[in-house]
């Protein structure tokens, strides 16, 4: 299932006024707004009558009522359906059960569904709108960093089965992102932190250069126009990607730089590692592996694990055996 082919078209970018705006070029096309206040204005954005909003129980208390007011007073109706935060949720039992909720409530195909949270939300309300009578209309509004970098654009939509990671899903791009920045300073340190191994790895694909310039701009949480200029610029990095490869048929695949052994890590170590700590020793693995096979300088892999290190995040999993991940 999809929302959109693929377009020869490259991302557009309007940031002369505010909320700062990304075009991602698919056919459909869709907005990236990246912003302070967007859940306040998201009636301004959301068209539909009725609208499912989907999220986690501690975004639920933090900012589904910004969100639900500003959609009430504009006359929608509004369905705030909770799930246990964490990857758990993102199981065949949850999308289900969300599925059967709205069925329950006899929502018709003009019904949208709007992802409220990280990318455990994201990627499991995506998979909702994707499957609900074989596809409604879909928002992400991402409320860490982490998902507003990387998981709420592209359309990768699914949920976990015992035998892994992401496993049953569909591509269903959203109808537009609202990446609200203000919400960001609700995020605890070590979940504001895993968000910026995306600019690290983002920056690695695009330009070398492009981490250096825009490191600065990742941990100020306190400036949100500087961050939101350094969000914009790490999701057009994504967004030209998927213009290019939408069903990861090619060179979408570099987007998992880091991500094979960040998933085994996850599956094996019970989700004890984060999904960009697991991503950060990714990205030293995978260093390290191009430099032993000499795809790349020795200085480069140490630069992989210097810049994550400095980051605050890990660049090794102590504790487990390579037999483990076998």
């Amino acid at each position: 299932m999809t929302a959109g082919m693929t377009s020869s078209a490259t991302t557009t970018v309007t940031t002369s006024a505010t909320p700062r705006t990304l075009t991602v070029a698919l056919q459909p096309a869709y907005p990236v707004h990246v912003s302070s206040g967007l859940l306040r204005a998201a009636h301004e954005h959301i068209r539909e009558k009725t609208v499912v909003v989907v999220t986690d129980e501690n975004v639920a208390r933090l900012h589904a009522p910004t969100l639900v007011e500003s959609l009430t007073k504009a006359g929608r109706v509004v369905h705030l359906m909770t799930v246990p935060p964490g990857e758990d949720s993102k199981s065949i039992a949850v999308w289900g059960g969300l599925l059967s909720r709205m069925a329950e409530l006899a929502l018709g195909r003009d019904c949208a569904v709007a992802a409220l949270g990280g990318g455990v939300v994201g990627d499991l309300a995506g998979f909702v709108a994707a499957s609900y009578l074989r596809g409604v209309a879909f928002y992400q509004l991402p409320t860490t960093l982490l998902a507003m970098v990387d998981s709420s654009v592209g359309g990768k939509t699914g949920v976990d089965l015992p035998q892994g990671k992401n496993l049953v899903g569909a591509f269903w791009q959203p109808r537009a992102v609202l990446a609200d920045v203000s919400t960001l300073a609700t995020l605890p340190e070590r979940e504001f932190r895993q968000g910026t191994v995306e600019f690290v790895k983002h920056g690695y694909l695009a330009n070398p250069s492009h981490v250096e310039i825009y490191k600065e701009d990742w941990t100020t949480r306190t400036e949100p126009e500087r961050l939101g200029a350094a969000i914009l610029a790490n999701v057009k990095v994504k967004a030209d990607v998927v213009v290019a490869d939408e069903r990861e048929s090619g060179v979408r695949a570099t987007l998992n730089l880091g991500h094979t052994l960040a998933h085994a890590l996850e599956t094996v170590g019970h989700h004890d590692l984060h999904h960009g700590e697991a991503v950060a020793v990714g990205l030293v693995f995978a260093g390290a592996l191009g430099a032993a096979l000499e795809r790349i300088a020795p200085e480069a892999a140490e630069h992989h694990r210097t810049l994550v290190a400095g980051l605050g995040l890990p660049t090794e999993a102590p504790g487990l055996t390579a037999s483990e991940l076998t």
